[in-house]
């Protein structure tokens, strides 16, 4: 009978004794995530080139659907911008494509999940409507370029631990990959499937808007070489800025707006389906 006793008692001292090491686990972790956070914002001060001041600038994006013909140059050139191998299934920016058929109430929708439509993405390659579609009437289409939203509610920045991901001054939401621990609760709650996770550095990754390149006064690449203009990119401070004008010329739209998350990508040419 003691001996059964001393077991138990030693059963539930081992069971204290990781619960305790759980919760001081925990502390340990909200005090990292704070510290963490001031040293990513401090070296997120640092990025920008030494002459660009970031409290004067808010950026914005605009996507015209009615131009995109699908040509795909926008997501080879984000993936040689940014160091990503043409044959790799990692994502910044991506295309899908809307088909409505005769009879169908909803449109079909391919994206960068479908093998058959984006895959590699190489500028030579391009939408084409293939044999699904044989002998079905298509009473519209259209293509809709996507990727992060950069709101200005970002639920991503909400549920990270660790401050790694975070929005800069001129409205841009970056991640720190020095501090990523790659839990991936961003993946999960961005609500556009912008994020992905980088299974080679083991951290999660999105579109940056090319900020290494707007704060030299570039745009980004995919806006850069878009052959119909179909992407704008500016500065909303700016009332003659590109992005300025397609906001104030058109009926914008944003994707998902009861989500709360107010995003900066303006997009004009998408029904229901797409919002």
């Amino acid at each position: 009978m003691k001996e059964k006793m001393n077991k138990s008692e030693a059963a539930r001292r081992v069971f204290l004794r990781k619960l305790v090491r759980a919760a001081l686990s925990g502390a340990a972790l909200v005090g990292a995530s704070t510290l963490l956070g001031r040293k990513t914002m401090a070296a997120a001060k640092s990025f920008p080139t030494p002459d660009y001041d970031w409290t004067k600038h808010q950026w914005g994006y605009g996507i015209d659907a009615t131009r995109c013909i699908g040509c795909l140059r926008c997501v080879e050139a984000c993936k040689i911008e940014n160091g990503v191998s043409l044959d790799a299934h990692h994502f910044r920016t991506w295309v899908e494509r809307y088909v409505y058929l005769e009879g169908e109430e909803h449109a079909r929708v391919d994206s960068q999940s479908d093998p058959q439509n984006i895959a590699a993405s190489g500028s030579e390659k391009v939408y084409r409507f293939d044999n699904r579609y044989e002998g079905k009437k298509v009473t519209k289409a259209f293509f809709v370029p996507k990727m992060c939203n950069h709101c200005e509610n970002p639920s991503c920045v909400q549920v990270c631990p660790t401050g790694a991901t975070y929005r800069t001054k001129d409205g841009v939401v970056l991640i720190d990959h020095e501090y990523c621990i790659g839990c991936q609760y961003c993946v999960q709650a961005c609500p556009y499937g912008a994020r992905f996770f980088n299974y080679e550095q083991r951290v999660t990754d999105k579109c940056t808007w090319c900020y290494h390149r707007i704060t030299k006064g570039l745009k980004p690449a995919c806006v850069e070489v878009c052959p119909v203009n179909a992407r704008i990119f500016g500065d909303l401070n700016d009332p003659d800025s590109d992005i300025s004008r397609f906001i104030r010329d058109n009926r914008v739209q944003v994707l998902k707006p009861s989500m709360g998350n107010h995003p900066n990508c303006y997009y004009v040419g998408i029904d229901k389906e797409v919002v």
